[in-house]
Formats: structure tokens, C-alpha cells, sequence
């Protein structure tokens, strides 16, 4: 739209034209084209002297047709016109009269028009008589519509108001006045910024203006906020606006209507809200209880909670979840002994220095927010925070300060009950978000904080058991092997980060100074297989003592493994002569060792497969290779070349390559080939190396 198709706007209309300034006040309106008011004049004698073309509009008769006739005669009946004489009669003598008079068409039907008659005279004193008249049914039906209108805009529930081109007020009916609670004289002439401060009146008139610009109109449009009528609660507004504009097209200002919604606003937020809350317990569904990590766990719920339900969050626990000692939730004293896991914040801000440090120990008074919530284990709920909350929410005055200072507000803490037990608290602060907590949050944080708590349970009871697996696997491992006559030992063993297992190696010194080396795996984790391990690696000790060729061996071992259950285990156990260089090896499903000779070449051992120790029935054979000094004999688990997403090929060819460097001491070896293939294991990692040594005197026999 050009600047000339824009309506008249005060708003950038140029002041101090005084033409421009005529022009507008000079524009005419539509209410007497609608009438199509007619206007006759007749002299002193009459006749008609002047006749306007509405006048031949209503009356039918041409101007030639009419001036210097006998008014009463043309337009009047016989039985009417004494009656039309006499008005004409009053009318000189300047009396004023108005009615309704029946006249005739040209046409010879009856016409009913309403009058208006007065005097005039000109500069040399001759009298005249104006006569005004309309269509008495096109008057009526004016009235009739302008009453209607009123009374729809004074009794109508819906609000409504018409501005001018500046966006000035000039009508509100008396439902809108009620909405804004403010009378029509607070309104008049004055705009939306200046009566109602509690909207966002840049929004309202910058719709009002596109109106008014492209005469397209906006319906529905949702305005939020507060009036006079209710300062304290904000409302929603249902708004429409639409041009205004006279029968020739001109622009007289914007029309607006307006509906109360703050119901359906509201309910619509519920619903809003509603989903969101199943949304946020979904997503913690997903997002905490990952890992059995205790800290993580607890990480996971902080961060959940930020910014969807809290502005800061911290989860502290009572100090023996984390040491996994019997909980008591307080002291004798009242005082409760906490470990901070976790914080989190949905933005950056100084309150998160404000929480107790991660990691850190901190003992607390009865008083303490915290040490209530996990003694009472009820949940603690303040929509309005004061200062003397302040005190009792942070760790100290510092502390106190800091929240004061980012705008803490409104608090709740939620225990971490699981199986009957309260572990901690969840806290969650609101400064950013003006909205208070209310009884909603705080039984959505009930239930995240009910959630969370079983997970950290879980992490803690698992915990315990893998401290109890560990225990019982190294109390069973084989201690550090010593180098043996003709044989450079060095081994490793690393746990699984998530669990113990049943990996196990041993070096046996055999008669005629053979050696026996051993690695094993039995499936599964935890204490259980521990166990299977401990009574495995005890009767291979025991039958390696009878001299048993390796195969045989294996089948006694697996006889001994179907009386001990559901249980399954690989082994590969090898009897070596350091004097011979001769080796002989037997697989139950376990894994080859990687053969290195001297010269550095770095293979898989060819070995006949054979079932795992539990199968049973499946015969075991026996391979033979001769080892020369400076050769190496690698033995190790699937933990060790094994990764999650990745093909255990990869995993051998790596270690194959690696061992194929290494010619140092074989301690040196153990640590780089953990190194570049398992900083944090999924499984259990026995790895046992074994290089001949050189018995020559060159060589420097031991």
C-alpha cells in the first residue's frame, strides 16, 4: 500500500498545513446521502423557486418541470392543501415546523414525506420558505437501524470499542468498561498506553495499525494481562479488529471487539502444563537410571528437573548410601551427615556456588531444610521464600546472600524414598521463573524424586555387591607371578567398570620344572560368578598337581562344572618345559594365545577348538608347538580385545600388532597393551604373558 492508499492517520499525517487541516474537517459524511434529504425553495407567491436533484429524486419531477409552479398545486391533493398553504404561511412569517406530510408523486401515487420549514429572506427583504424533505420510510428505517446498533453496543456482553485514525479511544460499551474498570470518561480521547499499562499496548495498536493500513481485519487475536478491574490475576482476551469506513469509502477509525477467555485460557495452560509434567516423567524415564553409577544417577535427576521445572537443583544423599553403611536418617543429636552428587542450572548463575560443593561431606543442623525433609521424610514446600527460609535453605549466611542475590524465590525439596528407606533430598529453586511452585510441582517432584530414588538405590545395592564380588575375585586370584626357571612372567588383571566377573590366570610350577599356565573366563558377573571362578581355579590346582595332560584336564574340569549349575566357562590351559622349549595347549571355547617369535612375528596359535567347560560330553585335543628363547606366549580373556560396537577381529588385529612391537621387559608390555586397548572395560581383562628365556651362557642363564 502507497503513502496516497493509506487512510487518513494522525499519526503521520503533516501538521501546521492549514489547507490539509480544511480538507479533513471539511470531509463529508454519509448519513444525509443516506437520507437523500431534498430541499425546495418557494417565493413569496408559492411558487417553486429552487429544486434541487434530490428533490427530483423524491418527487419525480424534472427541475424545467417544477420551478414557477404552484407548490400546493404540483405536489399537494385537493383535500390537502389548506393544510399545505397554511405550513407555507407560518413558514414566512419564520415560524419553524416539522412533521410528516403526505404528497404525490409525478407518477400519481401517494408519497409520505418528513419535513422541515423555515423562513428566509434575501438582501432586499423578499420572504422565502425552505422547505427540507426525505422519504418518511427511509427516515424510519434510519432510526430504526441506528437504535438497533445502540442497543446492540450498550446491552451486547461482548466488549467493544471503535478509536479514531490516531488510535484514540472514542466509544466503549459499558461490557468492555466493566472489563477494564475504568468509566468512559477515563477512556475518551486518550490511548491504550495511557489507561491500560497492563497490556502490552505496543502489540494491541501495532495490529490496529495494520488495519487500519491494509483494511484486511485480525480475528482472534489473544492478548494476556491485567486491568484495574482484577490488578492482582491475569486475564485473556479474545480481540478483532476491523476497519471502519462511511458509505463513500472513508476511513473513520478501527472497530474492536472483545471476549473474555481466561477460562478457556486456563484450561488450555492446564492441558499444557499437564502434558508437559508427562512429558518431563517420561523424559526421566529415559534419562536417569543410565548407568549404576551412583553420582551419574544422581547428575541425571538435576538435570532433568532444569529449566523445565526448576531454575537450580541439587541432590544430596545421606553420607552412608554413599558409603554403603546401614542408614540412619539422623543422628542422636538431630543432625544428619550429607554428600552433594549433584548440581544443576538451567542458566548460568552464581546460585549454583551457593549449593553444597559435589563430593563434598556437610553435617546439619535440625533446623536445615534437608535434615527436616529426610528425618520427617515429607516433602518441603515454600511457595514464598523469606529470609529466615533463606538461612535454612543455604549451607551459611554466604551462601544465603548469594541467593538472596540471583532472586531465589520459591522452594520445595522432595526425599528420595526407595523400598522403605529415605537416601536424600532433591532441592529445587525458582528465580528466573516468577512463577511460584505450587501443589502440581510439587507432586511432580515427588514422583521424579520417587523415581530417581530407586535408581540410586539400585547403584547403591549394586555398589555393594561389586565391592563384595571384588573382594571375594581377588581373595581367589592368583598373587603377582614370580618368574620361574627359564620363564620371564608378568600378568594383569582389571576389573570390569560396571561389575566383576569371573575372569581368573595362574602359573603353576609343575614337577620336572614344568610350568602351567592358565586363563579362564566364567559367564556372567557379579558374586555368583566369582564363586564358579574360585572352586574352578582350585581344581585346576588340584588335577595340574597329577600331571594330567592339558585336554585331559579340561575334561575333568568340565565334569566339575556340570555339578555346579547353570554355569558356563571358557579355559585355555597350557603346560610349558622351559628346558625343552616344548609346549603343549588344550582350548575349552576360550580365545587362542598370540605366539611372538623373536623375530618379532605376532600370530594366533592354530588350536583345535573345543566346547566350554559346562557343555559337556564334547571331547577336548591337545596342540604341540616348540618355543625357542626370546619367544612369547600371550594368554588373556575376550574383555581384553573385546568392545561394545566393535568386531572382535579388530581387537585382535591390534593386539597383534602390538605385541609384534614390543621386544622390552614384559611389565612394560602388560601396561601398553592396556593401555591402548581398555582404559574402562565393559568386562572383566586377565591378560598373562610368558617368554622363554635365553638359557645359553651368551644369553646369561638364570
Amino acid at each position: 500500500m502507497t503513502s496516497q492508499d493509506r487512510p487518513p492517520n494522525a499519526r503521520d499525517r503533516p501538521r501546521g498545513d492549514g489547507e490539509a487541516e480544511l480538507n479533513d474537517l471539511a470531509a463529508p459524511g454519509g448519513l444525509l446521502d443516506l437520507l437523500r434529504v431534498s430541499a425546495v425553495v418557494l417565493d413569496s407567491d408559492g411558487r417553486i423557486a429552487l429544486w434541487s436533484p434530490e428533490a427530483e429524486q423524491l418527487f419525480g419531477y424534472r427541475a424545467s418541470e417544477a420551478l414557477g409552479r404552484n407548490a400546493a398545486r404540483l405536489l399537494v391533493d385537493r383535500e390537502n392543501r389548506p393544510s399545505a398553504v397554511e405550513m407555507f404561511v407560518r413558514a414566512q412569517a419564520g415560524e419553524k415546523r416539522a412533521g410528516v406530510f403526505p404528497v404525490r408523486h409525478k407518477d400519481g401515487t401517494a408519497l409520505r414525506v418528513e419535513y422541515r420549514t423555515m423562513g428566509l429572506r434575501d438582501s432586499r427583504g423578499d420572504v422565502y420558505a425552505l422547505g427540507l424533505a426525505a422519504d418518511e420510510g427511509t427516515v424510519r428505517q434510519l432510526e430504526t437501524d441506528l437504535a438497533v446498533s445502540g442497543f446492540l453496543v450498550e446491552q451486547s456482553p461482548v466488549g467493544l470499542a471503535v478509536f479514531d485514525t490516531d488510535l484514540r479511544w472514542i466509544l466503549a460499551n459499558p461490557a468492555l468498561l466493566e472489563m477494564n474498570g475504568l468509566s468512559e470518561r477515563d477512556l475518551r480521547g486518550r490511548s491504550l498506553t495511557d489507561v491500560l499499562p497492563g497490556l502490552d499496548a505496543s502489540a494491541i495498536e501495532g495490529a490496529m495499525l495494520h488495519v487500519l493500513e491494509t483494511g484486511q481485519p485480525l480475528l482472534d487475536q489473544e492478548t494476556v494481562g491485567r486491568t484495574p478491574a482484577d490488578p492482582d490475576h491475569e486475564h485473556a482476551w479474545s480481540e478483532s479488529y476491523y476497519r471502519l469506513e462511511d458509505t463513500s469509502g472513508r476511513v473513520l477509525g478501527i472497530a474492536v471487539s472483545v471476549f473474555d477467555v481466561s477460562r478457556r485460557h486456563r484450561e488450555a495452560s492446564e492441558v499444557a502444563e499437564a502434558r508437559e509434567r508427562l512429558a518431563l516423567i517420561a523424559a526421566a524415564g529415559v534419562r536417569i537410571g543410565t548407568t549404576l553409577d551412583l553420582r551419574q544417577t544422581a547428575q541425571e535427576l538435576a538435570d532433568v528437573t532444569v529449566p523445565r521445572l526448576a531454575d537450580l537443583a541439587a541432590v544430596d544423599v545421606l553420607d552412608a548410601v554413599v558409603r554403603r553403611e546401614p542408614m540412619a536418617r539422623v543422628g542422636a543429636d538431630g543432625w544428619a551427615r550429607f554428600r552433594a552428587l549433584a548440581v544443576a542450572a538451567g542458566y548460568p548463575t552464581d546460585a549454583v556456588h551457593a549449593a553444597d560443593p559435589v563430593g563434598e561431606i556437610a553435617r546439619y543442623d535440625p533446623s536445615r531444610m534437608i535434615t527436616r525433609c529426610v528425618r520427617d521424610a515429607q516433602p518441603i514446600f515454600l511457595p514464598q521464600v523469606t529470609e529466615g527460609d533463606l538461612r535454612r535453605i543455604a549451607r551459611d549466611e554466604a551462601s544465603a546472600a548469594v541467593l538472596r542475590k540471583e532472586g531465589v524465590h520459591s522452594y520445595l525439596a522432595a526425599p528420595l524414598i526407595a523400598r522403605g528407606s529415605v537416601l536424600g533430598t532433591l532441592s529445587l529453586h525458582r528465580t528466573i521463573n516468577a512463577r511460584p511452585f505450587d501443589e502440581q510441582d510439587l507432586t511432580l517432584a515427588c514422583e521424579l524424586a520417587t523415581r530417581a530414588a530407586l535408581c540410586i538405590d539400585n547403584a547403591r545395592l549394586y555398589a555393594r555387591e561389586r565391592d563384595a564380588a571384588l573382594t571375594l575375585q581377588r581373595s581367589l586370584l592368583s598373587q603377582q607371578p614370580r618368574d620361574l626357571d627359564g620363564l620371564e612372567i608378568a600378568s594383569r588383571y582389571l576389573p570390569a567398570v560396571s561389575a566383576a566377573g569371573g575372569d581368573w590366570f595362574d602359573v603353576l610350577s609343575l614337577k620336572d620344572g614344568k610350568v602351567a599356565l592358565v586363563v579362564g573366563d566364567v559367564m556372567g558377573k557379579g558374586i555368583h560368578a566369582a564363586a564358579i571362578m574360585g572352586q574352578l581355579r582350585t581344581a585346576t590346582r588340584a588335577f595340574a598337581q597329577l600331571e594330567l595332560s592339558p585336554a585331559v584336564l579340561l575334561r575333568h574340569l568340565d565334569d566339575i562344572t556340570i555339578t555346579l549349575g547353570d554355569s558356563i566357562a571358557t579355559c585355555l590351559y597350557a603346560v610349558c618345559d622351559p628346558r625343552s622349549g616344548r609346549c603343549l595347549l588344550s582350548t575349552a571355547g576360550h580365545l587362542p594365545p598370540v605366539l611372538v617369535r623373536p623375530a618379532g612375528r605376532a600370530e594366533l596359535l592354530e588350536m583345535p577348538s573345543g566346547a566350554p567347560l559346562g557343555v559337556g560330553g564334547v571331547p577336548f585335543a591337545s596342540v604341540e608347538c616348540e618355543l625357542s628363547p626370546g619367544t612369547l606366549l600371550a594368554l588373556f580373556t575376550d574383555g581384553l580385545v573385546e568392545k561394545r560396537h566393535q568386531s572382535i577381529d579388530v581387537g585382535l588385529r591390534t593386539l597383534l600388532e602390538l605385541l609384534g612391537r614390543q621386544q622390552g621387559p614384559l611389565e612394560q608390555t602388560c601396561d601398553q597393551v592396556l593401555a591402548a586397548l581398555h582404559g574402562a572395560p565393559d568386562d572383566d581383562v586377565a591378560l598373562l604373558l610368558a617368554r622363554l628365556r635365553d638359557r645359553s651362557p651368551r644369553g646369561g642363564s638364570a
